[in-house]
C-alpha cells in the first residue's frame, strides 16, 4: 500500500489575524529567525518619508506601463471593486454588498458611501460604469487592446469581453451583467476604477480615448491611501499621504517612486537610495546577518514543474501512469529546495496557487518514498534485465528518458541534476538535454537563442520529458495547461487529453457561485494527481528587502507587494534619517 501523507496548506484564518502586528509573516518567521531579531518596541507614529523604486516611466497614465513595479506603486494611488487576499479568493474593497444572480450572470453590487476621489468628488456608479465601458472599448479597439495585457493581470480583454452591460440603478448601486455563467466575474472586477468625471469631452460625453492615450495630459487621481503631488520625467514620482482616505489616515506621510532601471534596485538599496527592494533566487541570503535589513519572504506564482510528453508512447498508457507516480515518489524536493534554493521556495504538488481557496487540503498527495517508487515499478513488470540498476519495461525498452531545460538557468540546471541523481537510485535513467553553463559568461544573445530553441522544440513535441514553469494568474482557470483544445495552441504542449478533465474544466469555467467551483476544482485536483500529466514541484519564493528603520504590519503578497502599507510607520526618532535624499526630489518631508 502506497505511503501516503496529508499536506496541509491553509493556516487559520483567525489565528492569522490575531498575530497582526506582532509578528512578520509566517514564512518569514520559520526561515528567517536570524534576521528578525528582538527589538524595542515601538507605538505607531505619522510622519516620514520612504523611496520605492520604480521602472523607468515615459507616462504616468498607468494603463500606458506594463513594468511590475509600476503595477505595485500604481494600486497605492488606485483601487478596485475587489481585491485579493492570502488565500487568492474574492475580498470587498470598494463595495459594502454584493449579491450574484441569474444563475451566475448578473452582480448587483452596492458601493461603500464613504469613498471620495482625491479631489473631493464623490466615488459613484458612474465611475463604475465608465471604467468597465472604457475597458470594453479597448477589448474591442486593436490599437487599445494591448493595454489590458500590459496592465494589472486580472484586466485580460476575454475577461472584459464577457461583461455584457452596466446598469446604473442609482449613485451607490449598480448592476454588472455578463455574457454567461462565468465563475471568475468577481477575479475580472479587481481592476482599479477611475474617476469618470475627469475625463468628460467637450460635449459632456465619456471620453474613453483620454483615458487610454493620454501622455502629457493625464490626471492622476485615485481613491487609494495616497495621492499625487508631483512628477519629474525620469527622476521621480512623489505621493503623499491621503488624510480623507475611507480606511483612515495613512502613517507615513510621503512616499517618492524613484525612476531607476530595474537591475540596479539592489545596488541603490546597498547605498541608501531607496528603502526597499524586491529581490529573487537566492539574492537574499547574504542579509541574513544585516541589523540593518529586514528581510520579508513571500511565496511568487511562479510554478516550477516536470511535464511529460504524452505524444510519446511510453507516456501515453497505463504504465506511462505507472512511471510519472513512481518519478513523483522518487525526487526528494524538500532536499532540492534546501541545497538548490537554499530553502527559498515553497513545495507544491498541485498547479494551484499557493494556499489558494480552490485547494481541497484533505487530498492526499506524493511523499518522497524512494522504496514505494521502486515498489509499484516491479509490481508493473519492470524489471533491471541487465543488472546495472536501471530498469526495464517489460517488453524490453530501457527505462530511460532525456530531460529538457534552460541551459542558462543555473537553479534550473541545479534541480536537473538532482532530479537526475535521485531517479537513477530507482532504476530510472535521466539523461541531461542541457548543457550547463556559467550565468555571469553568457551573453544575452546566447541566453535569447538558448530559450528561442527550447520553446521552439517544445512546441514541436521534441523532448521526453522538461523542466520548465508557468507564472500563474491570480484569476484561476487551467484550461490553457490541461484542456485538449490547447494542443493546437501550443498551451497545453505535453499534448495531455482526458475528456473527463475537459468536461471540468469547462464546468468549473461556467460554475454558477462560488462554491460550485470549488467543488468541480477540488475533481479536477483529484484528476490531476490521479494522472500526474505534470509531476509538481514548487513555487518559488522572492523576498523584499526593507530599511530596518520602517516598522509595523509588512506582508507582501505576490498580487500585493506592499499589501496594507497604510499600517507602515516610522518611528519619530527615525524619521529624521531618511534614504533615497539623492531621489531627484529637491522636497524634504
Amino acid at each position: 500500500m502506497r505511503k501516503l501523507r496529508m499536506k496541509i496548506l491553509a493556516v487559520v484564518l483567525l489565528v492569522s489575524i490575531v498575530m497582526i502586528g506582532c509578528t512578520d509573516n509566517t514564512l518569514n518567521d520559520e526561515k528567517k529567525e536570524g534576521n528578525i531579531e528582538e527589538e524595542e518596541n515601538y507605538d505607531p507614529e505619522y510622519g516620514g518619508k520612504i523611496t520605492i523604486p520604480i521602472s523607468p516611466v515615459n507616462t504616468i497614465n498607468p494603463l500606458l506601463n506594463k513594468s511590475e513595479s509600476l503595477y505595485d506603486f500604481y494600486r497605492l494611488v488606485y483601487e478596485g471593486l475587489f481585491e485579493f487576499n492570502e488565500n487568492h479568493d474574492i475580498e470587498k474593497l470598494l463595495v459594502d454588498s454584493y449579491k450574484i444572480e441569474n444563475r451566475g450572470r448578473t452582480i448587483n453590487i452596492k458601493l461603500k458611501d464613504n469613498v471620495k476621489w482625491h479631489d473631493g468628488e464623490d466615488f459613484t456608479s458612474k465611475d463604475v460604469k465608465f471604467t468597465i465601458d472604457a475597458l470594453k472599448h479597448a477589448a474591442r479597439d486593436s490599437i487599445y487592446r494591448d493595454i489590458l495585457e500590459q496592465y494589472f493581470s486580472a484586466i485580460k480583454p476575454e475577461n472584459i469581453e464577457h461583461i455584457f452591460n452596466v446598469n446604473i440603478i442609482d449613485d451607490k448601486n449598480v448592476e454588472i451583467n455578463f455574457d454567461r455563467s462565468y465563475s471568475n466575474a468577481l477575479e475580472s472586477l479587481t481592476f482599479p476604477i477611475f474617476p469618470q468625471h475627469k475625463f468628460k469631452n467637450g460635449s459632456g460625453g465619456n471620453d474613453f480615448d483620454k483615458l487610454l492615450s493620454d501622455k502629457e495630459d493625464y490626471t492622476f487621481i485615485g481613491t487609494g491611501p495616497y495621492k499625487f503631488v508631483d512628477y519629474e520625467k525620469m527622476k521621480f514620482i512623489e505621493l503623499e499621504a491621503n488624510n480623507e482616505w475611507w480606511k483612515g489616515k495613512p502613517y507615513i506621510n510621503t512616499i517618492v517612486g524613484k525612476i531607476i532601471e530595474d537591475d540596479v534596485t539592489v545596488t541603490s538599496f546597498n547605498s541608501r537610495g531607496v528603502d526597499l527592494a524586491k529581490v529573487s533566487g537566492r539574492d537574499w541570503d547574504k542579509y541574513s546577518d544585516n541589523a540593518n535589513t529586514k528581510i520579508y519572504e513571500y511565496v511568487t506564482n511562479n510554478y516550477e514543474f516536470l511535464g511529460f510528453n504524452f505524444r510519446k508512447t511510453i507516456f501515453n498508457n497505463e504504465n506511462g501512469k505507472i512511471i510519472r507516480k513512481a518519478i513523483a515518489y522518487g525526487i526528494d524536493i524538500k532536499n532540492i529546495i534546501e541545497k538548490n534554493y537554499m530553502g527559498n521556495a515553497t513545495e507544491s504538488d498541485l498547479p494551484l496557487l499557493y494556499k489558494s481557496w480552490l485547494i481541497n487540503e484533505d487530498a492526499i498527495k506524493y511523499e518522497y518514498d524512494p522504496d514505494e517508487a521502486k515498489d509499484i515499478l516491479k509490481k508493473a513488470g519492470f524489471v533491471d534485465s541487465n543488472k546495472d540498476g536501471i530498469l526495464e519495461t517489460p517488453d524490453g525498452k530501457k527505462l530511460e528518458f532525456k530531460l529538457l531545460t534552460n541551459s542558462y538557468n543555473s537553479l534550473r540546471t541545479g534541480t536537473a541534476d538532482m532530479i537526475i541523481k535521485d531517479l537513477k537510485e530507482i532504476g530510472i535513467s535521466i539523461i541531461p538535454d542541457y548543457t550547463i553553463k556559467n550565468e555571469e559568461m553568457v551573453s544575452d544573445d546566447e541566453i535569447e537563442k538558448d530559450w528561442g530553441n527550447i520553446t521552439s522544440r517544445i512546441k514541436k513535441g521534441d523532448f521526453d520529458i522538461v523542466l520548465i514553469g508557468w507564472e500563474f494568474s491570480e484569476t484561476p482557470d487551467l484550461s490553457f495547461a490541461f484542456h485538449s483544445q490547447e494542443i493546437k495552441k501550443g498551451n497545453n504542449f505535453i499534448a495531455y487529453k482526458n475528456p473527463k478533465m475537459d468536461q471540468l474544466l469547462v464546468e468549473a469555467f461556467n460554475a454558477q457561485s462560488r462554491e460550485e467551483k470549488k467543488e468541480k476544482y477540488h475533481d479536477i485536483q483529484d484528476i490531476l494527481l490521479e494522472d500526474l500529466p505534470y509531476v509538481g514541484l514548487f513555487f518559488r519564493n522572492n523576498a523584499l528587502l526593507i530599511d530596518n528603520r520602517i516598522k509595523g504590519d509588512i506582508n507582501p503578497k505576490s498580487y500585493d507587494l506592499y499589501k496594507d502599507i497604510y499600517k507602515w510607520f516610522i518611528p519619530k526618532e527615525l524619521q529624521n534619517n531618511p534614504s533615497g535624499d539623492n531621489d531627484g526630489s529637491d522636497k524634504n518631508k
